[in-house]
């Protein structure tokens, strides 16, 4: 499998290199909804497609986070991207999380929306239920996308969620990427760390709270920041996407170094 790589599609042409990482529900058209507003003379974005997903739904792995994290690395190589950003939501959180772990001295900065932590996310017994039939089950991944988001989102909206999710993701890479976002502990291989670190959270997601990423993100890495979208709940790039883009934006503009440093 070394010479795989992940599907990706590049957006502007600016000197700051971000690879931005998808979660459990889509694949990289999850960042559709902010890409018409995204700065792209100052930042050239990678989005890419994980094992299972997207592009890559027929890619054999073992679907867990190290490995994507390997496969973006990979793909920074192919790229000729020396140091980047990286961005993931959800589940792609644990993959940028991964990177930084692997590759401590190429992120520039790293951001988590509704961040999985780096202590992964063990869900009680009635939830791992919901979330392991979400693998074969429509009704499952719309309760849970529902609940996620407070209940507050029109049906139309829920329905094409899932549509989504069912054409874009495999199901047995599907039900394996769960094991690994929710069961894998690595806090200590990044504790400590100190890259500028920013969490996005919605105040309408339950489960990916700011009083959880308080005390795991905030926790671990010494030089992070803290964002809570009040009218969001677990998708803010499709519940407030500008308010999204503003937050994540103006943090990696605040890095300050387009000198070319990004370069392989």
């Amino acid at each position: 499998m070394a010479s795989f790589v992940l599907p990706h599609a590049l957006h502007g042409q600016g000197s700051h290199k971000v690879i931005a990482v998808h979660g459990w529900f889509a694949d990289r058209s999850a960042f559709d909804p902010v890409l018409p507003d995204l700065d792209q003379g100052a930042f050239q974005y990678a989005l890419v497609d994980l094992r299972g997903y997207g592009e890559a739904r027929g890619a054999a792995g073992t679907y867990t986070s190290g490995e994507g994290a390997a496969d973006v690395l990979a793909l920074a190589d192919r790229l000729g991207w020396g140091r980047f950003s990286v961005v993931g939501h959800s589940m792609g959180a644990s993959v940028v999380q991964r990177v930084l772990a692997a590759a401590p001295h190429r992120v520039r900065r790293l951001v988590g929306i509704s961040p999985v932590p780096a202590s992964g996310l063990p869900l009680p017994p009635q939830q791992w239920e919901l979330f392991s039939s979400a693998a074969h089950s429509p009704e499952s991944r719309r309760v849970i996308i529902d609940l996620t988001t407070g209940g507050q989102r029109p049906a139309a909206w829920l329905d094409r969620m899932v549509r989504r999710s069912l054409e874009c993701s495999d199901p047995k890479a599907f039900r394996s990427w769960l094991d690994s976002w929710s069961g894998e502990t690595f806090c200590a291989e990044v504790e400590g760390s100190a890259v500028p670190a920013l969490a996005v959270t919605g105040a309408l997601d339950p489960a990916l709270t700011a009083e959880l990423t308080r005390a795991t993100w905030t926790r671990w890495y010494a030089n992070s920041e803290l964002v809570e979208l009040s009218s969001a709940g677990h998708y803010a790039m499709d519940e407030t996407p500008l308010e999204l883009i503003r937050a994540v934006e103006d943090f990696l503009r605040a890095d300050g170094n387009g000198d070319g440093s990004d370069a392989g």
